[in-house]
């Protein structure tokens, strides 16, 4: 899945100019849903998902394996890369008083929240492709990530 960030700008900029609060499409290979709104909780939130499984999410990324961490940086068939779908700052609870959303070690489900990954003004929760393990997580709250950058790895269970 590939998001052209100038005509998400545009579509952004349409919402805002029309001071439009809620604004949903799908298609064969996108699902967008965008909730505009100051506060960040489960029910305020942009979300960008691919229709297909969202495993096609999971890449390689462009972010360098700590040295000594070979081994347990790469994915192997037990486990899947969860990557960040655009640029953007990384957070791991929904406000910086709450707890996070997943630590490592965390049982999770398909579809169940991991993280907040905030683009352009816009907080889109990024979800959990299986069930497992969070075995591993590679970004501190609060940091920039870029497209394609990993996150977590899932044990799948």
């Amino acid at each position: 899945m590939t998001v052209d960030i100038d005509k998400l700008r545009e579509l952004l900029d349409v919402l805002n100019e029309k001071d439009i609060a809620e604004f949903e499409h799908e298609d064969e290979k996108v699902r967008l849903r965008i909730v505009r709104g100051h506060v960040v909780s489960p029910t305020a939130y942009a979300v960008a998902a691919p229709v297909a499984s969202p495993a096609t999410l999971a890449s390689a990324s462009p972010v360098p394996a700590k040295a000594g961490d070979a081994a347990s940086s790469e994915a192997t068939g037990d486990t899947v890369d969860i990557t960040s779908p655009f640029v953007g700052t990384f957070y791991r609870a929904p406000s910086p008083e709450a707890p996070a959303f997943v630590e490592k070690g965390s049982v999770v489900r398909p579809g169940q929240t991991l993280c907040i990954v905030e683009a352009m003004k816009l907080m889109n929760e990024i979800e959990a492709d299986c069930s497992g393990t969070v075995v591993e997580i590679f970004v501190q709250s609060g940091k920039a990530v870029e497209f394609g950058q990993k996150l977590f790895r899932i044990q799948k269970a």
